[in-house]
């Protein structure tokens, strides 16, 4: 696939994108409203690419208050070609320990209450899309082969189940999602994934799992410990970034 612009967007632990030599910076109005954070626009290994940090920098909105359409809109506005979502997210079935990145390719919504489509007579008139497969099979594919070049253990496959946030999960929870078939639990993969799909654009999640989900592990989940696999992790997520767009 060849995507002239790019977009990343970047969740918890990624807030910043050094690597980005840089152009422009700006906050941007939508007719729907102010995007959660600054669109960074930029080269990186040649290629144009447009950051955003999905939580705002430093890290301020919670999930549920972030202004999706705004962000999806903005990135449709400033004509990207591809999305790439960075998602923090829980492991709930065995293969999902800390540490690991999956590139899912399913998802279920648990979210409630947020703004979740264009389509709502107001906007835009009622429509339909489809979202039998709410990711981009093509740009699913690039990222694993360049995984797979690149010598990085990742998931091909995994069912992100999207909760609402901000707090965690209870264990009676995770348990009803991991017999609904999800495998990984984030706060974030929905409503972007249909809003993408509704726009047009191809559409694909990196998932960094950094804490087992409630119930997999001893105790509690500290936040000192996620923090701690965040370090680490987001520089592998950022290092399969960089081997996609070299090879773009």
């Amino acid at each position: 696939m060849k995507a002239k612009k790019t977009a990343i967007i970047g969740g918890t632990g990624l807030t910043q994108l050094p690597e980005l030599d840089v152009i422009s910076e700006q906050a941007v109005e939508t007719p729907l409203g102010m995007t959660s954070g600054l669109l960074t626009e930029g080269k990186w290994h040649g290629n144009e690419v447009i950051f955003l940090a999905r939580h705002g920098h430093p890290h301020s909105v919670p999930p549920h208050k972030i202004n999706y359409r705004a962000n999806l809109l903005a990135l449709q506005q400033c004509g990207v070609d591809a999305i790439i979502a960075v998602n923090a997210v829980g492991g709930i079935t065995e293969a999902m320990v800390s540490g690991h990145i999956a590139v899912p390719h399913q998802v279920i919504d648990y979210t409630w209450g947020r703004e979740s489509t264009y389509f709502d007579g107001e906007f835009m008139p009622l429509d339909h899309v489809d979202l039998t497969f709410p990711y981009d099979e093509v740009l699913r594919q690039k990222l694993l082969s360049e995984a797979t070049a690149a010598g990085f253990l990742v998931s091909g496959a995994g069912v992100y189940g999207a909760t609402q946030g901000p707090r965690l999960e209870t264990i009676a929870e995770i348990s009803r999602m991991e017999r609904d078939g999800c495998d990984l639990v984030g706060m974030t993969g929905m409503p972007e994934a249909a809003l993408a799909r509704e726009l047009g654009i191809p559409y694909a999640s990196i998932c960094l799992v950094v804490n087992p989900a409630a119930g997999k592990a001893e105790g509690e989940i500290t936040m000192e410990q996620i923090r701690a696999v965040l370090n680490g992790g987001m520089e592998q997520v950022k290092g399969l970034l960089s081997h996609f767009l070299m090879a773009e």
